[in-house]
């Protein structure tokens, strides 16, 4: 600890602190705008400039010549600090800066996007004077630039302190802005010929340089405040590769651009969507949870008029820090959409009509009883639940129907994952944890793109990577953007030989520093893709054995880790209570239980096609995520009786004979599970009339005579929280027989896949400028099979499945022999519909000239 004077008052603060923290502790405030805690000082805006004083040899303080930025300055012990406080000096620098940086600030507040939450605005009230002493003309730019086509910039407003610039590069590692020029500019010209000093992209209308064949900068459809014309920034970068672009043709920025917007001091960054349209006092705030991943990012919702305007991100240490996705951000609109249920359906004469919930309610439970006492009931819930409307499809199907015909994977799935699940996952509360990540030495990543799929867990990964208290493996077919950006050692394998890949991290085989890192308090990472290859968890059990690593399961839904634990799988009753054991089922205190393991959500299909089940019952999903979306459309239109719940109308819904509307998360109380195993309940933001799962399940069971004991959340908590330890009988990973992949004949490749973040996905309606943000859909292969096709990079070829072909780019990346890599939802209908699921076999050949 570090002894110090600040305004004298005595201080004590850990070495290594900076003033302003050290200040901070105190309960002194001093000013600042480039200031982050997150991010590394650079001193750039001057405004925390304080009077210090430090002992000499002799022990004599003697007083810094001028004023220091007490952001980038270390405690000393004996320092004196003198802030605005207790000091003229200091008093007169920040006045002196606040007056600097507004000479060319625009008075533009009423119409500012930060206005009433703008720490400019508030520290010119504290800090400025009341009057400027300047006259002139201030410096302008063509205004607004659209840096990407969720993100604009008004580069009169930015007062450089370079937030943006550093998150970019030094938390998603995304280096898509900085700053650019000298001086102050020509003002009041528009043309600054390399003077003034902005921050921008680097491209032509920034820097003002010539491209050939271009005339000048296309200008943008949204106009400034002043009905000035914008332009779009971004377009010309120079020569790049197609998967270098995103879907509108700018150069792909960052997944987490958004948060730019948020830490920016000033309104020179707005969002697309929410520019214009309200202000803070206008707001209704509510804290929640990221919906669209299992990361439990805190976030906030503000809503305006019963409509969400925006989304921002919270503020959890613990989790998320002050972070979220672009898709956390800006993916709030799915659910108003035109296709929103509003009113029960029910099938007459072969369509879908109106219907009032009496009548609804009576038809479904006339059916779903019927089909109990004949061939059963099957139950596909999704992964997208939260906690408690999951614990009322559990407590539903065994209390009401009398099945454990219940499944939650809406994907690919395997009967080695269920006894992983029930062994490592289920009911085992909190286990590992981002910190845990951060400081593991080092982590593990299998069938898991932290980028793509955990977007938090990714930034995380990346802080530890920069701090050097981690460093990355990872067993894929391909060594991804994320990857890249966590220097991860890529272990490549193509679909099926990761089995192999993971067997050989031996202490004296090839990868012995790894198997060194994960026996010193590393950690393995595994997603929900090592379902595809059968032995793979067996495998990775058997290297935590050999390591003592922990391992983490990693989900991409937000409800798939409560789903787990809500006990939505045909093996497992809440909390990892086995379904064969009898004691499990007697400690629930449900009554007489199945005993008999369920079908899985595989087998549920081919039973209701075949006519072995009589009814489904199915909520939130999409059967492009399926591995034949085809042959499950087939097989829901065959069963005798479905029932839907849903928010909107999708393919399922077509095909159901009784269709429940039910409610958002943002329509809603509950709680998420995120995959530490972390509790992370949200508030209902917009008042609605629509029930969740929850009270329509409840009414259902009513209508069948059972009370489910769900009506309101209090009677869940008071049923779930005793029930949360199980310490008994737990299932067992046994490895699926068949491993390795099959052989693959010369003319033909491997398909790989995963999601990535901005795909085609039902919850992005809405949502066209972040879809536009996306990444163009790019076929990579390994150099050497790009010479074997004697194809040049960038070229169109055809990709040709058993289920149909696919026209995309091609270029060479570091990607598995003999492995064809594309994204599984990002063009068409998908490409398990498309063209073939991930593990299949493909041919490639040069696409076919169109004449124009």
């Amino acid at each position: 600890m570090v002894t110090l004077t600040i305004d004298g008052t005595e201080v004590e603060a850990p070495a290594g602190t900076l003033i302003i923290r050290a200040a901070e502790q105190a309960g002194i405030r001093i000013p600042r705008f480039c200031d982050h805690p997150l991010l590394k000082p650079v001193a750039a805006c001057r405004q925390c400039l304080v009077d210090v004083g430090t002992p000499d040899r002799d022990g004599n303080l003697r007083m810094m010549p001028k004023p220091q930025p007490s952001c980038a300055i270390e405690v000393s012990p004996g320092m004196v600090v003198n802030t605005q406080h207790t000091s003229a000096v200091a008093l007169k620098a920040q006045t002196g800066v606040m007056e600097f940086l507004l000479i060319n600030h625009p008075l533009d507040c009423p119409i500012c996007d930060k206005g009433g939450e703008c720490p400019l605005q508030n520290q010119a009230m504290t800090e400025g004077e009341p009057d400027s002493r300047f006259h002139g003309a201030k410096r302008v730019y063509k205004k607004p630039m659209r840096l990407t086509t969720q993100i604009l910039l008004d580069r009169d407003r930015c007062i450089l302190c370079q937030r943006c610039v550093r998150f970019a590069k030094e938390i998603p590692g995304d280096a898509f802005l900085d700053l650019q020029g000298r001086g102050g500019g020509s003002s009041p010209e528009d043309h600054h010929h390399f003077m003034g000093e902005q921050v921008g992209t680097f491209d032509a209308e920034v820097l003002d340089f010539f491209v050939e064949g271009v005339a000048g900068p296309e200008r943008t459809d949204i106009s400034g405040p002043y009905g000035r014309e914008g332009i779009i920034s971004s377009v010309y970068s120079g020569p790049e590769k197609k998967s270098d672009k995103d879907m509108a043709g700018r150069t792909f920025a960052s997944y987490f651009s958004g948060n730019i917007i948020q830490i920016c001091p000033v309104g020179a960054l707005t969002s697309a969507t929410y520019r214009f349209r309200a202000r803070p006092f206008d707001l209704v705030s509510t804290p929640s949870v990221a919906e669209h991943d299992a990361s439990g990012s805190a976030v906030r919702i503000d809503v305006r008029r019963a409509e969400v305007t925006r989304k921002l991100s919270g503020n959890d240490p613990q989790v998320n820090e002050e972070w979220i996705t672009d898709k956390d951000r800006f993916a709030f609109p799915w659910y108003k959409q035109q296709d929103r249920l509003s009113l029960p359906l029910v099938r007459e004469d072969g369509k879908l009509v109106s219907t009032s919930w009496s009548d609804a309610l009576d038809r479904a439970a006339k059916g779903l009883a019927k089909a109990a006492k004949g061939n059963g009931v099957g139950l596909l819930p999704g992964g997208r639940s939260a906690f408690e409307d999951a614990w009322a499809w559990s407590k539903f199907a065994r209390v009401v129907l009398g099945t454990n015909n219940v499944d939650s994977r809406w994907r690919r799935q395997s009967d080695e994952e269920l006894g992983f699940l029930g062994a490592h996952v289920a009911g085992r509360g909190l286990g590992v944890t981002y910190e845990d990540v951060q400081k593991s030495g080092t982590a593990l990543l299998v069938a898991f793109e932290a980028e793509d799929e955990c977007g938090s867990l990714f930034l995380r990964l990346r802080k530890g990577l920069s701090a050097g208290t981690v460093k990355v493996a990872t067993i894929a077919p391909l060594l991804s953007r994320g990857s890249e950006k966590l220097d991860a050692q890529l272990i490549a394998a193509r679909p099926g030989d990761e089995v192999a890949a993971v067997d050989a991290i031996a202490e004296d085989g090839a990868h012995a520093d790894l198997f060194k890192g994960l026996a010193d308090g590393g950690v393995i990472l595994v997603g929900e893709r090592a379902a595809q290859t059968p032995g793979l968890f067996a495998a990775l059990e058997r290297l935590c054995s050999r390591t003592g690593a922990k391992i983490a399961w990693v989900p991409r839904r937000s409800g798939d880790r409560g789903s787990v634990d809500a006990g939505l799988l045909p093996n497992l009753l809440p909390f990892g209570r086995p379904v064969a054991d009898a004691e499990a089922r007697d400690s629930l205190g449900w009554g007489a239980l199945p005993a008999a393991e369920g079908l899985t959500a595989t087998q549920m299909l081919k039973a209701g096609a075949e006519g072995r089940l009589d009814a489904l019952v199915i909520g939130g999903i999409d059967l492009r995520d399926w591995e034949d979306p085809a042959a499950a459309r087939d097989a829901i239109e065959k069963t005798s009786f479905v029932v839907a719940l849903e928010v909107r109308n999708t393919e399922v819904t077509s095909l159901a004979d009784v269709v429940f509307p039910v409610a958002p998360p943002v329509e809603k109380n509950g709680t998420f599970i995120n995959w530490e195993g972390r509790l992370r309940p949200f508030g209902q933001s917009i008042a609605s009339r629509t029930m969740p799962d929850r009270e329509v399940l409840g009414m259902l069971a009513s209508e069948l005579g059972i009370d489910l004991g769900v009506e309101s959340l209090n009677h869940v908590y008071a049923e779930v929280n005793p029930l949360m330890s199980w310490r008994g009988a737990r299932t067992k990973t046994e490895a699926d027989p068949e491993s390795g992949s099959a052989a693959v004949p010369d003319d033909k490749f491997v398909l790989a896949s995963h999601k990535v973040m901005v795909g085609l996905g039902r919850m992005l309606d809405g949502a066209d400028d972040l879809r536009l943000s996306a990444r163009r859909v790019v076929a990579l292969v390994s150099k050497k099979s790009l010479e074997s096709l004697a194809i040049a990079g960038d070229s169109q070829v055809e990709i040709s499945g058993p289920r149909g072909t696919l026209t995309v780019p091609i270029e060479a990346a570091e990607v598995a022999d003999g492995t064809v890599w594309l994204p599984e939802c990002s063009t068409g209908e998908g490409i398990n519909q498309d063209l073939a699921p991930a593990g299949g076999h493909v041919t490639i050949t040069p696409a076919r000239e169109v004449a124009q």
